[in-house]
């Protein structure tokens, strides 16, 4: 329960139908195997004490006690267990049936939800036996236990004030209006739903995607437990399609027609933080909600839910397709307009034959296309100065021919070396004033062509470099219009790859793949013959760790600690614990004494949920100091 995760578990017993006593110690079985892999939260379905394809059993007297002796076994299986266990059972309430989940923990019922509606259509007929309980609220005895029967209960942690947990069941999810609507403005973080799904053509897909967008709207994890294997088959088939979703995300899905345990690790402190973040989650103070009690014993959790160590990347590559296409539309629509409403037809694009100025250049011809201007008001200018390679130099005058665009050359040597005269700079000093000099110069070069031709400096820097502030105050570091803003380093390379892989020129192909082949660098300190002797990655870090800190910062507002910890796991092959830490100081220090330069940003588009325009997202004092954070790690 370290770092606000909590393991969790759906469980789809083998049940026997009406035979309570093989179905109790079918679960009390499972208890027993989720305690063993340390799972604190057990969900099973909809009356699987009992089995939920009873049928007008449910009318009779045996069955109805047999289930209470079933649930009095389970608790007395609990004592001692550290978890919190929902089960499902048929349970007369004041001379009434109702569908109800137990809550359980060491050796106690905690409380008694039932089931709001009964669906009565179709293969459904729940209502010929049930009562809604809806108005249900009441104290009933169970055993020697006085316990709390009604919809509206939240089960609190006393440890972990986070983990907070209502109940509904099944058909209470495919309503207009559900119960956990209610639940979580009430301040539920977690909906457990003991389920009785029955599956036909599509439905599957139809249940996962319900899951997951009714997580997303509450801001929840949701915990999806169904009925499978064992149930009668006489009209409908019961798959065990069990889910376990976080905010919108599926982190488990078991596979259907199994007897299955589905297990993730839930995220709290991230459920928290999202909806303090958000304005619009508006938290009903004035339900009157019961709530109870409980504990658990604190202790690390073992993570066994996948840690993407590229967050910003989709991982399969029919969705990375959809999504680069996606955001290369977005880039060139953000442009589209400014071109659009400043009435101008030329743009001017400093073109390194690196892979920003290379996006920022397939994105401008996209953005032309769309106005029906000729790329032939592109102009692309090369700057070549010290640190300049053939390879580079190479790419990038054949970029813009194969583009289309005006070809413009600058060597930007004699200006500068003049420049150095001029303040006093030895140019064997290879400092950072040699390299910021020749930054300027470069950006002055661009803006003054802009001038001649009336028209925009089209920004390349990305959001990774503007996160950890490498760029040049009014170097790079400024531009009329900044298309790559929010385009994190390890998602320009896929970008780049996915314009090359779809495009039909086969010489336009051939060079962004040498590009995407090459080093990252600023090329600013000279070479030794073509070899590049200024690497980023060497000095700032690798990128793709930069983009997992700050992905798991600014989106998911994690600790220093918490980061380092998923850090390790997913980059557990690729760099040890102590360079992680390094480049994780690195970061932070970096992240806050550099703000001054995100403070006053070009205006440019935001394409992910991770951006840092001082107008938007990111409204940090520039003076904020670091301390609190460099602690912890």
């Amino acid at each position: 329960m370290q770092d606000g995760y909590l393991k969790v578990a759906t469980i789809t017993p083998m049940v026997r139908v009406a035979d309570v006593e093989f179905n109790t110690k079918e679960i009390c079985n499972c208890i027993d195997e989720a305690l063993a892999k340390k799972v604190k939260l057990l969900v099973f379905p909809e009356l699987c004490i009992t089995g939920y394809s009873c049928q007008d059993l449910f009318f009779q007297n045996q069955l109805l006690q047999r289930a209470l002796e079933g649930l009095q076994k389970i608790v007395k299986h609990s004592q001692g267990a550290d978890a919190l266990i929902f089960v499902g059972l048929p349970l007369a309430i004041e001379g009434k049936l109702y569908n109800v989940s137990a809550a359980i923990c060491n050796g106690q019922i905690l409380g008694i939800v039932p089931k709001t509606y009964l669906p009565g259509y179709n293969e459904f007929y729940e209502t010929r036996h049930f009562h809604s309980g809806r108005d249900l609220n009441t104290m009933i005895r169970i055993g020697e236990m006085e316990v709390r029967a009604c919809t509206d209960i939240i089960f609190e942690c006393r440890q972990m004030p986070s983990l907070r947990v209502s109940s509904e069941l099944c058909e209470d999810l495919w309503v207009p209006e559900s119960p956990s609507i209610k639940h979580c403005k009430a301040g539920a973080t977690v909906i457990v739903n003991l389920s009785a799904s029955n599956e036909i053509i599509g439905k599957g897909r139809y249940r996962r995607s319900l899951v997951s967008a009714q997580s997303a709207r509450l801001v929840c994890a949701y915990l999806y437990a169904s009925a499978g294997p064992g149930e009668s088959t006489q009209d409908v088939v019961f798959s065990g399609h069990n889910l376990i979703a976080e905010n919108g995300t599926i982190l488990a899905e078991s596979e259907r027609f199994t007897k299955n345990m589905t297990i993730s690790d839930i995220d709290l402190e991230y459920i928290e933080s999202e909806r303090r973040r958000m304005t619009t989650f508006e938290p009903d103070c004035s339900s009157h909600y019961t709530k109870v009690e409980f504990s658990l014993n604190m202790e690390e959790t073992s993570l066994s839910r996948y840690i993407d160590p590229n967050p910003f990347v989709p991982s399969i590559e029919q969705e990375r397709e959809y999504r680069c296409n996606e955001i290369l539309t977005i880039q060139a629509m953000g442009l589209r307009k400014r071109i659009e409403h400043i009435g101008c037809k030329k743009v001017v694009i400093g073109i390194s034959g690196g892979l920003d100025s290379t996006l920022a250049l397939l994105v401008t011809a996209k953005a032309f296309d769309y106005l029906d201007l000729e790329r032939i008001g592109i102009i692309a200018v090369t700057m070549p100065g010290f640190g300049t390679t053939d390879r580079t130099y190479d790419n990038a005058v054949m970029l813009i021919r194969q583009i289309g665009a005006s070809f413009k050359e600058v060597n930007i040597s004699k200006a500068v070396r003049q420049h150095f005269d001029d303040i006093g700079q030895d140019e064997n000093v290879h400092d950072v004033t040699y390299e910021n000099s020749q930054a300027r110069e470069r950006t002055q070069i661009l803006m003054d062509i802009a001038n001649k031709e009336n028209g925009i400096v089209i920004g390349t820097g990305d959001l990774s470099e503007l996160a950890l502030g490498w760029a040049t105050y009014n170097g790079d570091h400024m531009s009329m219009y900044a298309v790559n803003c929010s385009i994190p380093k390890t998602l320009v390379r896929y970008l780049v790859k996915y314009y090359a892989d779809t495009s039909d020129n086969l010489d336009l192909k051939k060079t962004l793949y040498d590009i995407l082949d090459a080093p990252v660098s600023p090329e600013l300190l000279p070479p030794d013959g073509d070899k590049i002797m200024q690497k980023t990655e060497d000095l700032v870090g690798p990128y793709e760790l930069h983009d997992f800190f700050l992905y798991h910062m600014q989106r998911l507002s994690q600790s220093p600690s918490k980061i380092y910890r998923l850090a390790k796991l997913a980059f557990a092959d690729v760099y040890t614990e102590d360079v992680i830490l390094k480049w994780e100081k690195t970061f932070y220090k970096r992240f806050f004494s550099q703000q001054f330069k995100r403070s006053c940003l070009p205006d440019g588009p935001k394409v992910g949920s991770v951006a840092v325009s001082p107008r938007g997202d990111l409204r940090m004092p520039s003076d904020a100091c670091v301390n609190t954070w460099l602690e912890q790690i």
